[in-house]
Order: C-alpha cells, then structure tokens, then sequence
C-alpha cells in the first residue's frame, strides 16, 4: 500500500449553489508523478473508453495487451459524474494542493478543463506525459502567456538535465512545439471518444479549450517571449 507520504493530493471543489457541490480528488505519485486510483477500475466499463474506439492517431498500444485507453479508464467517473452539465454553467471552483489553495468564480468548462488536463497528464499516455512536470507545478486557470512561460520553462529545464547527463540538448522551441503537436493529436482524438459518453456539452468543451491552449502555445510561443524580453534585462546585461 502507497504510504500518504509518498503521495500528493489536488482537490478540486466544484459549487453551483449553496446544496449542489461536487469535489474531485486526484491522489499522484510523488515520485513518478502517475495517476493512483482511489476506487478500483470500473468492472463494467463503458463502450467508449475501449481503446480501439477513435483510438488517437499517435498511440502506441495495441487493444491486444490494453482492451482499455488508459485516460478514458480514469476519467470515467468524471465523465459520468458532469455528463449532465452545460459548459457554460457559472461554478465557484476551488483547487486545494498541498502548498496552497486556487479560488476563481468561472464557467464549468473552465474549472473541468484544468482538472481533465491533470488525469490526461498522469494517466500513462505516452504523447501527454511529457508535460507531467506541469502537474507537480499545477497552476489552475491558467493564462495563454502563463501557460507559454511554464512550458517553455519545463521544456528548457529539461534540455538542461538532458544535458547534464551526456545526452543530446536543444534550447530552441523546437522540441516544444513537438510536444504539443502530439498533445493536440490527442485531444482531438480524444474529444471524438468523449462525443459517445456525453449527454450535455460540458466535458467535451473542457477538452476543446485544453485543445485550444495546445494549438495555441506554439503558434505564440516565440512572440511571447519576445514580449517579455525586457522583464530578463538584468540577466542579459
């Protein structure tokens, strides 16, 4: 059994109204950053979280050693649990981490969007993992210029420690913009899957808008930090 130690918990609150609230715990790894599941995989599982079912263009595994798609297993009990909710519903939501708590009054497709985006990270997928370290350093509600500062940062980080350890490093953007082709392939993908599970829009508009962020950071990425160059001033002197 996982000790409480070895773990981190983000906790997302969900209030319609004073009787009409939903709370969302995501127990990770620390070391690893994966997905631990609190309830055992559902026993009787939906035809839509079959991995063969628009299956994502980019995915490795074959339905032969996984019948399931790793991420449509974890969300299930998400989806299930908004699949009669309007994107545009106004929701107070709060995010509870370990460090610190995150309060925004938003639409649902917003506060189910940052949470959606943290089980598609964690879940073992191969194409979304390569931005786990976003979810250690979870920012809710995150802006476009926010969200481009923290991956370009990641995504440097990591060309550093590629470095560090006698492997081949690239500190342009290149690798980046990689990155986040492969992730807009799966949540293309992957919203075509959610399209058979949902009765209202709110899950399926969740994905759109991580699938908007994913289109949009590398198409800005370079003028972006072109804008914030003067910020750097004291350490390019």
């Amino acid at each position: 059994m996982q000790r409480m130690s070895d773990t981190f918990t983000i906790a997302y609150h969900f209030a319609f109204s004073e009787t009409e609230t939903k709370t969302v715990s995501v127990d990770l790894d620390k070391g690893s950053l994966d997905l631990i599941r609190r309830t055992p995989k559902p026993t009787a599982t939906p035809s839509w979280t079959e991995l063969s079912c628009n299956q994502c263009r980019n995915c490795s595994l074959t339905p032969a050693t996984h019948p399931h798609c790793p991420i449509a297993l974890n969300l299930v009990d998400i989806v299930e649990s908004f699949k009669d909710y309007f994107s545009y519903q106004d929701v107070d939501v709060t995010v509870t981490a370990e460090e610190r708590a995150y309060f925004k009054s938003t639409s649902l497709q917003m506060g189910l969007s940052s949470l959606i985006g943290i089980i598609m990270v964690t879940s073992g997928c191969r194409p979304m993992e390569r931005l786990k370290p976003m979810v250690r350093f979870h920012l809710p509600f995150a802006t476009l210029e926010e969200t481009i500062f923290r991956t370009s940062s990641m995504h440097l980080v990591a060309q550093y420690l590629r470095q560090h350890h006698g492997k081949p490093a690239d500190f342009s953007l290149t690798g980046l913009q990689t990155i986040y082709a492969d992730v807009a392939t799966v949540n293309t993908c992957f919203a075509n899957r959610l399209r058979q599970a949902a009765k209202k829009d709110a899950n399926i508009n969740a994905l759109v808008n991580l699938h908007c962020f994913a289109e949009m950071v590398p198409i800005n990425a370079d003028l972006m930090l072109a804008d914030i160059e003067s910020y750097f001033t004291a350490l390019l002197d």
